[in-house]
């Protein structure tokens, strides 16, 4: 349970209380468009069953060290999607254009938003590098881009555009990014669902909210932003923690919180806009 310290604001008596983890955990995999379950025979039971013999030259499976719980992210064989236009073989994935006929691709299904952005699973987010991914592809995939040629393309690149829009915003803000990996381990946090909450974290919500009803400054206000602020670091640090060491009832707990502060975060800067 977190700690609280109280932080007097407006009023004297009013106290705002300070408290002193796929795609799911990712295999990185030599990939098909065949998915199977997370039962794979060891190795060398696998070579005896089919009467092979290693020739030296396989391409290796890395795994990360995180353990994986959806069978959709178990992925098998070589890469062997093929361009719809030329046929050609598809050499990476996501696979946005066909390296031999410059085609623009269609969205492969199921694919990671984390994957589409090329960033490692976590939490934890270079977003100068995200950004910088996502005006890549954006200029890169276009529909402008796309205006003469076919209406195959067209439609793609539209496609592609939105989920690549899509991914960028889902993973750019710490909650939007968290609640994402939990709905990749089949885990969704319900709206208006209070009754598992702690009545001391739900007094303190509402005696922020009350506050900020009554400021009448913007220094009033500022000062609510900076703790709210403080308060989103604090669970920042938390979630991260707790999805790192695969707790996820815990990251679960920590971003039903989340929320809530993010709204009042959201409150603050639409009570700032009316003293403007």
């Amino acid at each position: 349970m977190l700690s609280y310290n109280s932080l007097r604001i407006v009023r004297p008596f009013r106290a705002l209380l300070h408290p002193n983890w796929l795609m799911t955990n990712r295999q990185t995999l030599t990939c098909s468009a065949h998915c199977v379950s997370n039962n794979f025979p060891k190795k060398d039971t696998w070579q005896r069953q089919n009467n092979l013999k290693p020739t030296g030259n396989e391409r290796k499976l890395q795994y990360s060290t995180y353990a994986a719980s959806s069978p959709r992210n178990y992925c098998t064989g070589q890469f062997n999607l093929n361009c719809w236009n030329c046929k050609q073989p598809l050499d990476q994935t996501p696979a946005f254009f066909c390296m031999t006929c410059k085609a623009v691709q269609p969205p492969e299904e199921d694919t990671s938003l984390f994957n589409i952005m090329d960033c490692d699973y976590k939490f934890s987010m270079d977003t100068r590098k995200l950004q910088k991914r996502y005006l890549h592809l954006q200029r890169s995939l276009h529909p402008d881009n796309f205006s003469q040629k076919s209406v195959q393309e067209q439609e793609y690149s539209e496609s592609y555009s939105a989920l690549v829009n899509k991914a960028y915003h889902t993973l750019l803000k710490p909650l939007s990014r968290g609640l994402y990996m939990l709905e990749l381990k089949g885990m969704v946090i319900e709206e208006g669902t209070d009754s598992g909450a702690d009545p001391e974290f739900l007094m303190e919500l509402m005696e922020i909210n009350e506050a900020l009803d009554e400021v009448k400054t913007p220094e009033e206000a500022n000062k609510i932003g900076q703790h709210t602020k403080g308060k989103l670091a604090v669970l920042t640090e938390e979630i991260d923690a707790a999805l790192l060491k695969g707790e996820l009832q815990s990251a679960k707990a920590l971003l039903a919180q989340m929320k809530y502060f993010a709204n009042i975060e959201e409150k603050v800067k639409e009570k700032l806009s009316e003293f403007m």
